[in-house]
């Protein structure tokens, strides 16, 4: 075999290369794929080869997970399910979490892997996610009973990861804005903290005539003992989109719902709506047993939503209704945007977002979005981390914060 002198001096530059321009070859290599191997004159080995094999596999067009390269992307994949199951192993074994919870995201949009996950072997290979989950709800009726057990399990783990997370702090924040709340409400006589009423009301001193040295403090503001009441102060309403874009808002939606719900102070239902709308309030002491309850995927009617949640308001002055949703309605448009003003003109602290994720801003309509930031109901996207902030301002009456980027 002869070598042409442009092989041989790109072998002497690949053999003269510093440990930094090799490592900057390598990284190059492994960004470029297979078709980079010319180029930068890096072969690959042992580890390398294997990462290689793996993102190839995925990112190579027509060629699936443990297949050829170059064969044919056929419409089933049943048949290559063990191969599947191998490549799953791979990209656990070579990656962090972070980038194997990606991969799998793309397998399942770009090669059509969603119909391997109804079998329990494939559930127990992935790397449980919140997208994961979706997907896993959106299936519905198509998972067999064999994998539903697997498949409760897998969403059981993401679900108490995220409460492991989240709960702690939503409970401190929420009970915080709750008795400030409370705090600055007029309590009845016999509820009056009349040490904390005087220090607070230190500045309406006012001397007594003719009494040298006497003066009284006018209380203008009264301070009861909020902290003490473990009555429900307020009733929150939980308005969640389930079409298909809105997955993992229906996730995190789900875990707080049980979050607040275990919240004496603190009435909580959960409504969840396509074109039809169901109240899951009863099975908000479990939120898979919720997630169960959602059906992913199907149209919206918003209107028809608010409709039923506003029906549900016994309290209005004391009620935050969070909707959940794009604002793609399906339903009567001019009705859903009259139905948010009545509540926020009845009293009810109403709070739109776009999402509840950290994806960042999804597809949305513009001019509902407007209109709703009009009647002083701005709508825009929340991530699960400033979610407790967001429902302490509604609780207080307060600006919400709304991040920049999400408006």
């Amino acid at each position: 075999m002869t070598t042409s002198g442009a092989d041989t001096e790109k072998g002497k530059r690949t053999m003269d290369a510093t440990p930094a321009e090799d490592e900057r070859l390598r990284r190059w290599r492994m960004v470029l794929g297979a078709d980079g191997a010319e180029s930068t004159g890096r072969a690959l080995t042992g580890r390398d080869a294997a990462m290689d094999g793996a993102l190839t596999a995925l990112y190579d067009g027509g060629r699936k997970p443990g297949g050829r390269v170059g064969a044919e992307r056929s419409a089933g994949l049943g048949a290559s399910a063990p191969s599947v199951a191998r490549w799953l192993g791979d990209i656990r074994t070579y990656f962090p979490a972070s980038v194997v919870q990606v991969m799998q995201r793309d397998a399942i949009d770009r090669l059509g892997l969603s119909a391997l996950l109804v079998e329990p072997e494939m559930l127990e290979a992935v790397e449980p996610d919140v997208h994961l989950v979706g997907t896993l709800l959106s299936l519905g009726k198509a998972m067999p009973e064999t994998t539903r057990e697997t498949a409760r399990a897998v969403v059981r783990k993401v679900v108490e990861d995220l409460e492991r997370r989240l709960a702690t702090r939503t409970r401190a924040t929420l009970t915080g804005a709750l008795d400030r709340s409370a705090r600055a409400s007029r309590p009845r006589h016999r509820d009056i903290d009349w040490d904390r009423t005087i220090r607070a009301n230190l500045k309406n001193y006012v001397p007594l005539p003719g009494r040298e040295g006497a003066g009284t403090v006018i209380p203008e503001r009264l301070i009861g003992y909020g902290r003490t009441d473990r009555s429900v102060k307020k009733d929150v309403i939980l308005c969640v989109d389930q079409s298909g874009s809105m997955a993992a808002s229906v996730v995190h939606a789900s875990v707080f719902g049980a979050v607040l719900a275990s919240m004496r102070t603190l009435a909580t239902r959960l409504v969840v709506f396509d074109t039809a709308v169901v109240d899951l309030t009863d099975q908000l002491d479990d939120p898979v047993d919720v997630l169960f309850g959602t059906r992913l995927g199907g149209g919206t009617d918003i209107n028809r939503a608010l409709a039923y949640c506003q029906s549900r308001i016994t309290r209005p002055a004391d009620t935050v209704v969070v909707l959940i949703s794009d604002l793609h309605e399906g339903g009567i448009r001019d009705e859903m945007v009259g139905r948010a003003a009545a509540m926020k003109a009845s009293g009810v602290q109403f709070v739109t977002l776009l999402a509840l994720s950290d994806e960042g801003t999804p597809s949305y309509d513009r001019e509902h979005a407007a209109a709703l930031g009009a009647l002083g109901a701005p709508a825009f996207t929340c991530t699960p981390d400033l979610f407790p902030e967001v429902m302490a301002a509604a609780i207080e009456k307060r600006p919400l914060p709304i991040p920049d980027t999400g408006r």
